[in-house]
């Protein structure tokens, strides 16, 4: 019993202190904790799909010789899955929420959604040991905040074009949705190809995080903007 309930709580603390520091980023505006709460939810049960069609998608995989099925799994069965399930999530479940009127939303809801699919990754790898949990809190769980936290971005700044600009955010949407497998994809390739290869993870990790940081000052200031304009989202 005591076993479970630390694996429990190191397959969560990582994640929960990226949330809270997600939420204190967005302090002058916050969002509701039921929806905050609802997003790590939503990310969570995100992986049972995900693991379902990675299964199949993967397949192919096999029958790649050497970098080639690296890829595969990297790009394709890992990052895209992933990616695209969270990005049907935060559309479906969280976009169309009232809640969510600022650019800077998107980040924190994004980020929610990926810390709950990060949880229950946790959960699984925890089996492993406690290494792992260590060190995937320093590396896997912020790569999925950052990759994800892009893709928020570009949602917030579609939703922020509203309807009357469909080309537009269209091409935000795809732009972030894009910009997340490609960070995953990355992560994931360089991690699984091994030594020498495994440096770029972390330095894929370290663009993502530095890209990320600028885009949540772009999304405050676009947010003040609009706040002392006193323009709504559509």
């Amino acid at each position: 019993m005591i076993d479970i309930a630390i694996l429990i709580g190191g397959a969560a603390l990582p994640a929960v202190v990226l949330i809270a520091l997600f939420y204190r980023a967005d302090r002058a505006r916050p969002e509701p904790m039921g929806l905050i709460g609802r997003s790590v939810i939503y990310g969570f049960l995100a992986t049972i799909p995900a693991i379902g069609l990675e299964l199949v998608v993967d397949l192919p995989a096999s029958g790649l010789p050497g970098l080639l099925g690296i890829a595969w799994t990297s790009f394709v069965t890992a990052a895209m899955v992933e990616e695209g399930i969270k990005y049907f999530f935060l559309r479906r479940y969280l976009c169309g929420n009232p809640a969510f009127d600022e650019v800077m939303d998107g980040i924190v809801y994004a980020a929610c959604v990926s810390l709950g699919f990060a949880f229950a990754e946790n959960l699984m790898y925890g089996l492993d040991g406690g290494w792992t949990l260590l060190f995937r809190a320093f590396t896997a769980v912020p790569m999925h905040a950052a990759a994800t936290g892009i893709m928020g971005y570009y949602l917030g700044v579609s939703k922020r074009a509203g309807p009357g600009r469909p080309a537009g955010a269209a091409a935000a949407r795809r732009k972030g949705l894009l910009a997340a497998i490609a960070v995953h994809g990355f992560y994931d390739f360089f991690l699984f190809a091994g030594s020498p290869f495994a440096v770029g993870s972390i330095v894929t990790l370290f663009v993502a995080v530095r890209i990320l940081r600028r885009l949540i000052r772009r999304a405050k200031a676009i947010d003040d903007a609009d706040e002392t304009a006193g323009s709504a989202f559509p």
